[in-house]
């Protein structure tokens, strides 16, 4: 509600300048030139390779079913693209990749035709729902996209066709969720999308979550209007202007249906979704955010102190306290060993802690989310289309919705079954006697937060659930389900490599946890056969950053959110929770969702943590210092926590040269591990969320800032460099696509190459950021969220938010320079190959030869033929002609003769043994050999 906020994280009332929206020709203009970009980048040859994981998968928002062969389906995906299935969710094939965004909030499938839209940018209005470029439309079933308008609506509530006109479409519009604009409501077309008429507006703060039809007549629509409103501090649901619609003429007119009949009115009417069973009969899925009334204590419960409790106590009550019952509550909520009965009550007794201070002591963001006492989940039902609603159960549906049922919102009625209906939330509830009694139908094999449900209109109990764990499938009405997760659309947050060999690869992921496996996995279905996924789960939760001892590869540091981290020993299976406590009558520290920590490369004992204070600990968590005072504004009121540090980097160059950002804008420096700060940000542009801040490890003084204006829809590319401490800056983020930045990272062993990754993708630079290219082969337009380096392997790891991890092998952006690129041709190193006595066979005819690949990388400063030869001593042996193009190539090379050079070589070696593959090839033997192109020659060995 609008006047309701919590209490904990009341710290603050600073005025925050407004900063301005990103307008939709600018939005345009990046999207085209990145498309110009992509095509003629000099990395466009450099392959990226998706590594998964699938085992678990990312955020569902939507189904589409054949009618009439269900097993052909299309899912999208929250930031994950569309994905279309012919087999039942066997396998999946990902449709999407070729458009300019994989924002996805609604699809709509027209069956006879094979037509699909996609209403791009997430509806959930969650810390992570990526806006959205307006409707996409495909007339070849996923080939080619175009857009066909409704650029500045940033997220679609739903998309209905008309089955009988497949010109004529409803659109939801949800509208941007940081700023008000006015491209919301409901909008239609009559020409296939070539023109749209805005037909419901209600105000530039309250857009459309849901349209739903009556199944037989398309004129009767129902359409329910949600106002909300995010901010990086606060999340505001509700309000006065969330009701329901309906249409008696498909969509042309509307009137509001929910009006003091028997619906919620006024501000705390949250967010609706809707499941039409005929003309006449609606359910409505409410998240009520109106305040539950007090419960009286019974007097015949337990004496037992709750927290409460000491929200109201005065100081003479709470010393009236026996110690028996203040020491039951101390240790029954985890307070720390020191504070006992005796010593808390001298604290109050000498006024530096008050009773309220036990309370607040066990309250941070995350439990606040549990905690605050709204009325949440109801289900309210219309038998006369919408004159009037009645609740259809008593009492509350708790332990569905919690305080964020924002993030849910969908029902379901079978259409076979006016009585049978399905809420999503945390679980999944099925009613089958019209919403009075419920009962969950989630199983050990199904994500709790659930998102999305297809009911089979001819077949009762067949269901296809999407969640935030991918998409699951049951016959049997949810009693039992199939996980059918194959796609790779993890949704990660932060991504790190050890330094084993072969190393390994973690990550943490929204709602699904901490994962980690070799680089080296597979991501087919073998691990079914073995019984043993590659990806082994280290924690659930929403998964968060890692850090791993170099000196011992089982101590890894992860957690989840709002900062609660643990020491984990592999090896002993031990957790230990390590995050840092306030002390009794010290205001909470604040935690980020993402919370940073950072082990120190100069010693591997030191832990570093930030809240709104920057922690450190000299013994790998077991007890911290603070090390600051609070290094951000101060945080704001709001009921999201804020004002907190989002990013800790320390110089490679010197112990206690640390740098830090936060969610409010601020960089800050110490160059005596504490012992002082200083602001270093006040020439940078204002407010934005810090996302990185990184010390280079070629210049001391060097430190690069990126900055993020996603929270204020805000999609400007801020990046910046510092040679002097962060004294001055430079923007090189100029000539960036416009797309909030997340990530920037300098490369290994390069000084000239960094990376960036964006909302929309990921860029390098070859000469320290002057110029930027698109870095995007076999890498779709998905929010990269994080970064990593893998300097052994010479390989760049890429976390993104919607498509799992992927790695590219970047050792010729390292040999890269100046010299190389003025020269007409160069060839990078080769790498060496062991010799295979299997080559060019298989151990079953049935099967493919095992054939050996080899990549060739080079350079040419224009596109032109080339042609590679591979000599042996001086005989050539075979020869590669290429087109290549301007930049980075990469020839591939099988490592065999061609006809000439065996005879050649035969000639000259008359005493070798060369026998010919099953495959009619004859592969070179053992030995060494060099590639030349042009006058540039490198050598390779087969071992």
């Amino acid at each position: 509600m609008k006047k309701i906020f919590l209490s904990a994280l009341l710290i603050s009332s600073s005025i925050i300048a407004q900063q301005m929206p990103t307008g939709a020709l600018k939005v345009k203009e990046a999207l085209q030139l990145k498309e110009k970009m992509t095509k003629n980048s000099l990395v466009k040859n450099i392959p990226f390779e998706n590594i998964g994981p699938t085992v678990m998968s990312g955020r569902v928002v939507d189904i589409d079913v054949n009618p009439q062969n269900t097993n052909e389906f299309y899912v999208g995906y929250a930031s994950g693209g569309l994905w279309h299935t012919k087999n039942n969710g066997n396998t999946f094939t990902p449709i999407l990749d070729n458009a300019a965004t994989q924002n996805i909030g609604d699809i709509a499938v027209n069956w006879k035709n094979g037509t699909i839209w996609v209403g791009t940018g997430e509806n959930n209005s969650s810390r992570s729902s990526y806006a959205g470029i307006g409707i996409l439309k495909s007339e070849d079933k996923g080939k080619t996209w175009k857009n066909v308008g409704l650029y500045d609506s940033h997220h679609i509530g739903r998309i209905l066709i008309n089955p009988n006109n497949p010109e004529e479409v409803i659109v939801g519009v949800l509208g941007h969720l940081y700023s008000n604009n006015e491209e919301r409501g409901i909008y239609k077309t009559t020409d296939g999308g070539a023109t749209w008429n805005k037909t419901l507006f209600i105000n530039n703060a309250t857009g459309i979550i849901d349209i739903q039809a009556s199944p037989n007549n398309f004129n009767t629509l129902y359409a329910a209007s949600w106002e909300r409103d995010r901010k990086a501090w606060n999340f505001d649901g509700d309000g006065k202007n969330s009701a329901i619609y309906k249409s008696t003429d498909a969509g042309t007119n509307w009137i509001k249906v929910s009006e003091n009949n028997g619906f919620p009115n006024g501000d705390g009417v949250g967010r609706i979704g809707l499941a039409v069973y005929d003309d006449n009969t609606v359910y409505a899925f409410h998240d009520n955010q109106f305040r539950r009334e007090k419960e009286k204590k019974d007097k015949d419960s337990s004496n037992a102190l709750d927290k409460e409790d000491f929200k109201t106590m005065s100081v003479d009550e709470f010393l009236k306290l026996t110690d028996k019952k203040l020491n039951s509550y101390l240790k029954t909520n985890g307070f720390q060993e020191k504070y006992r009965a005796e010593n808390v009550k001298q604290m109050v007794r000498s006024g530096t802690v008050k009773p309220i201070d036990l309370a607040k002591y066990l309250e941070n963001a995350n439990s606040l989310l549990f905690d605050t006492p709204v009325i949440g989940a109801e289900v309210f039902k219309t038998l006369n289309g919408g004159k009037y609603w009645k609740k259809t159960h008593d009492g509350y549906l708790d332990d569905l919705y919690y305080s964020y049922g924002y993030y849910f919102g969908e029902i379901r009625v079978d259409p076979q079954d006016v009585n049978g209906i399905y809420v999503m939330g945390v679980p999944i509830l099925k009613s089958k006697d019209g919403g009075k009694t419920f009962v969950s139908i989630s199983r050990e094999n199904v994500h709790a937060d659930h998102q999305t449900l297809w009911v089979n209109p001819k077949v009762q109990g067949h269901l296809i659930d999407g969640n935030d764990g991918g998409l699951n499938i049951s016959y049997d009405d949810g009693e039992s389900w199939l996980k059918l997760n194959t796609p790779p659309v993890g949704q990660f947050y932060a991504v790190y490599a050890d330094n084993q060999t072969p190393y390994n690869v973690y990550g943490g992921l929204q709602d699904n946890g901490v994962w980690t496996a070799k680089h080296t996995a597979k991501t087919d279905k073998s691990w079914l056969q073995s019984g043993k996924n590659p990806y082994q789960s280290l924690m659930g939760g929403d998964g968060m950053q890692v850090q791993v001892d170099d000196r011992n590869p089982d101590i890894v540091y992860t957690g989840y959110q709002f900062g609660n981290y643990f020491r984990i020993n592999r090896k002993t299976g031990k957790q230990t929770y390590i995050q840092p406590k306030h002390t009794l009558g010290e205001n909470p520290y604040r935690f980020n969702w993402q919370t940073p920590i950072l082990l120190s490369k100069h010693n591997q004992d030191i832990l570093y943590l930030g809240g709104n204070k920057l922690h450190r600990s000299l013994n790998k968590g077991d007890k911290w210092e603070t090390i600051s005072d609070d290094l951000t504004k101060g945080g704001k009121k709001g009921n999201v926590a804020y004002g907190t540090l989002t990013t800790i980097n320390e110089s490679p160059f010197q112990f206690g040269l640390i740098y830090t950002g936060s969610d409010d804008g601020l960089v800050k420096i110490t160059k005596n591990g504490g012992g002082s700060w200083e602001t270093i940000s006040n020439s940078l542009p204002a407010d934005l969320w810090v996302s990185r801040v990184i010390a280079s490890k070629y210049k001391k003084e060097r430190v690069y800032v990126t900055l993020n204006g996603y929270r204020w829809d805000d999609f400007g590319s801020y990046v910046y460099v510092s040679d002097n401490y962060g004294k001055t800056w430079k923007n090189i983020g100029k000539n960036i696509p416009s797309s909030p930045v997340n990530v920037i990272k300098e490369d290994t062993a390069n000084e000239n190459v960094l990376y960036v990754g964006t909302d929309n993708g990921l860029y390098v630079s070859l000469d320290q950021g002057n110029t930027w290219e698109a870095f995007s082969k076999n890498l779709p337009n998905v929010a990269v969220h994080d970064l990593v380096i893998q300097p052994k392997a010479k390989h760049l790891i890429v976390g993104t938010h919607g498509r799992s991890l992927y790695k590219a092998d970047i050792s010729a952006l390292q040999a890269f320079s100046k010299e190389i690129q003025n020269k007409s041709t160069h060839v990078f190193p080769v790498k060496n190959m062991r010799k295979n006595k299997f080559w060019g066979s298989s151990w079953s005819k049935w099967l493919k030869p095992n054939t050996p690949e080899m990549g060739i990388p080079f350079y040419v400063n224009s596109s032109k033929k080339v042609v590679l030869d591979i000599f042996a001593d001086k005989i050539k042996v075979n020869t590669i002609t290429f087109d290549a193009v301007k930049g980075f190539n990469e020839a591939f090379f099988d490592v065999s003769f061609n006809e000439k050079g065996l005879k050649d070589y035969k000639k000259e070696h008359k005493d070798s043994i060369l026998k010919e593959a099953k495959n009619k090839k004859t592969y070179l033997p053992k030995g060494k050999y060099k590639v030349t192109l042009n006058n540039e020659t490198q050598t390779f060995e087969i071992k």
